[in-house]
């Protein structure tokens, strides 16, 4: 993507792409939308992943219109070249929370002194070391909320951020003066041990945001930076691939990843093309044959009629699916921040009323707002704040120890709702590993001599044949002459009799067997019989197995692959799911999408680039860590090892996980239920507050600590 604003005229509009800072929550990307609509600035899209703002407006309107039209509505935007670099919203996040929970944790030590009975000029002092501790902790800390409250309130409107803003105010505002007046209570805990959860809680989304833009970086990076072009008059040239339009000759070497789409004019070749099939194999291509962009030619030099600019390939439209499923994604709301968002504003409106109805009963001024600030603190919603995360986070220990990397702590609730499990083939049910399966000689003399081609040749049909045979002992055969025929085979003489492995048509061209498909070689000694070696991919040791538990947990396990029906098809009938084959990223993304449209929630085990697309269109992704780059950071949950069992496993923690989350948001309910009357009718102490506020938190902790057997 260009690193200035992207216009560009389409019909008779423009589209502009901005950056916008400020987005916190589904409501501000729906204030934004519709807010530029009703100012007549054009159609608006937001991208809460990647916080870019893309409208389609009128060609004459000016950027810096469309800029000062986004700041009406109380968020600033950028062009993309102006934008902060990717990550300095976390770092950032992750400064501020460092900040204030070292605050805390000094400040709640200085306020067990004052709880154990410290008095008089004691008491006071730790009350100064708290604030001298506190203050600018909280000032730094809360900038996040207190700039966001500010430009809301500027813009006369409000937002999540501005309850918050006034409660850490009021409960800083009231500790100070209790301070100066040498009174028995102060609050300081309370201010920052909320800002450290709910800063918590904005860094891990900060976070899965930046990982899921980092997915689609990490794609692109797929592509060559330059390619070399052929001229008019056979000279080499070398262009960036960006440059690239269609017509253009384009020459790629034997072991280099091919960067453009195109049509192959001279050369023939094996390629690799599984960051677009996910198959394992190579297939040949010859002149008339098509290529891929990020495709690898293997053999060969292939000369190539580019058919694609560089934003047109297929590898780039990947990418778009990407963002586009990320975008369709972000708009989950994890379930603490639901909360928070009716929670925050009905608790400082208690605590208002708290005030004016102890003010209108005839009550001081002093006593009314020490019973508000004791409504503001026992209602903390520490422990709702927690209720979601602490769980989240001891599950995920007991699942990595399991061999499951958890990434997004939220993965877990939707991987809990998933009831469709979509299963790619090569590398995820299989271990990507080509393994010979028949056709392999057995007299010595013949293995001898194919172990010695097979090590001639780094094809990966000749490598896996070199494994097997090597693992059994097999010692190579001496060579009078031994070469590889580009985009062929390899050849050799040994004892006058000539041995080829390769393709048929070279290697046995009278032979009329069948040694044609793409997962078999030819192996043949002279004029003697040809020996088709057939290779399958290995499956994973508890593939049955883990297929099997899926079910037993009540989900539909069904195969979405891009290799032959004739590959696919035994192994689903051996796992007894149903399956489909031949299907394009495009096509797996469509088959993700049309099950979520029809009220499923898929989760989607996939690792190849090709599965990104799918990987980030469901419910939730899960891939193995032997994954692609992109399918690794297309996926919410990782698992390591060969086994396949772990699937399984973090579907039934997940699950556990949301009931001890339920269980956990009915006792932080319950405890305000039973704690806010007591607190409004004035028959709790600020310290009081704080006390029960603590111990609700330290319940929820421990509830969730149950989890720690969750991955059983």
């Amino acid at each position: 993507m260009s690193a200035a604003t992207a216009n560009s005229v389409a019909g008779t509009l423009a589209h502009t792409e901005l950056v916008v800072d400020g987005l916190r929550c589904a409501s501000c990307i729906a204030k934004l939308e519709h807010g530029l609509a009703a100012q007549g600035v054009g159609v608006a899209r937001v991208n809460f992943t990647t916080k870019r703002l893309q409208i389609a407006h009128a060609p004459g309107l000016a950027t810096d219109a469309i800029i000062g039209a986004v700041k009406r509505l109380g968020f600033e935007a950028h062009v993309l070249a102006d934008a902060a670099p990717t990550g300095s919203e976390s770092k950032r996040l992750a400064q501020a929370l460092a900040v204030a929970s070292f605050a805390a944790m000094n400040v709640m030590l200085l306020s067990v002194s004052v709880w154990s009975g410290a008095d008089g000029a004691t008491r006071t002092l730790f009350h100064w070391l708290s604030a001298l501790i506190a203050l600018p902790a909280i000032a730094y800390a809360g900038r996040p909320f207190f700039v966001s409250a500010w430009r809301a309130l500027r813009q006369g409107r409000t937002n999540m951020d501005v309850p918050i803003s006034i409660g850490v105010a009021l409960t800083c505002a009231m500790s100070l003066y209790e301070t100066v007046t040498g009174g028995p209570h102060a609050y300081f805990d309370g201010a920052i041990m909320l800002l450290a959860f709910l800063l918590g809680g904005r860094l891990l989304d900060s976070v899965m945001r930046q990982r899921a833009q980092d997915a689609v970086t990490s794609l692109l990076r797929k592509l060559p930076d330059d390619v070399r072009v052929l001229g008019p008059e056979g000279e080499i040239r070398s262009m960036p691939v960006a440059a690239i339009v269609p017509g253009m000759r384009v020459l790629v070497p034997a072991g280099d990843r091919i960067g453009v789409d195109g049509i192959v004019e001279a050369g023939t070749s094996d390629v690799d093309r599984s960051i677009v099939t996910g198959e394992s194999v190579p297939e040949p291509v010859t002149i008339g044959g098509t290529v891929l962009a990020g495709t690898f030619n293997l053999t060969s030099p292939l000369t190539i009629i580019a058919t694609a600019a560089a934003s047109d390939t297929v590898i780039a439209d990947i990418a778009r699916l990407m963002a586009a499923a990320g975008q369709h994604k972000s708009r989950y709301v994890r379930i603490a921040d639901r909360a928070s968002r009716l929670y925050a504003p009905a608790v400082h409106l208690l605590a208002a009323l708290s005030l004016a109805g102890w003010l209108i009963a005839g009550a001081g001024w002093h006593q009314a707002l020490l019973i508000a600030v004791a409504v503001l603190i026992i209602t903390c919603p520490c422990a709702l704040g927690l209720a979601v995360p602490v769980a989240q986070v001891v599950a995920s220990g007991a699942l990595m120890r399991r061999g499951v990397l958890v990434r997004d702590g939220a993965a877990l609730e939707k991987l809990a709702a998933a009831d469709t499990v979509l299963l790619d083939k090569t590398g995820t049910v299989t271990l990507g590993q080509l393994v010979p399966m028949a056709g392999v000689p057995e007299t010595p003399r013949e293995r001898s001599i194919l172990l010695a081609l097979a090590l001639a040749t780094r094809h990966p049909h000749a490598r896996a044949i070199a494994a097997m045979l090597e693992a059994e002992g097999v010692r190579p055969a001496t060579a009078s002459d031994l070469h590889e025929v580009v985009g062929s085979g390899v050849e050799g003489e040994f004892d006058r009799d000539v041995a080829r492995l390769g393709r048929q048509a070279w290697t046995a061209p009278r032979d009329r067997t069948q040694c044609t498909d793409a997962v078999t070689t030819c192996f043949a000694i002279g004029d003697g019989s040809v020996h088709n070696i057939r290779f399958a991919d290995a499956p994973r040791p508890d593939a049955i197995e883990a297929t099997a538990r899926l079910k037993t947990l009540g989900l539909d396990v069904q195969f979405l692959s891009g290799d032959s029906w004739t590959v696919v098809e035994p192994l689903a009938r051996q796992l007894g799911i149903f399956a489909r084959a031949h299907l394009s990223p495009a096509d797996k993304h469509e088959a993700v999408q049309r099950l979520e449209r029809a009220g499923k929630r898929v989760l989607m085990v996939g690792d190849g680039v090709n599965d990104g697309p799918a990987l980030k269109a469901a419910s939730v992704g899960m891939s193995p860590a032997t994954a692609s780059d992109v399918g690794r950071q297309a996926a919410d949950i990782l698992f390591f090892g060969e086994r396949l069992m772990p699937v399984p496993i973090a579907v039934a923690a997940a699950r556990r996980t949301m009931r001890v989350v339920r269980q956990n948001f009915a006792l932080a309910i319950g405890y305000n239920l039973l704690a806010v009357p007591l607190a409004i009718a004035g028959q709790v102490t600020p310290l009081v507050a704080a006390l029960a506020m603590s111990c609700s938190s330290i319940l929820v902790v421990v509830n969730a600590l149950r989890l720690r057997r969750a991955a059983r």
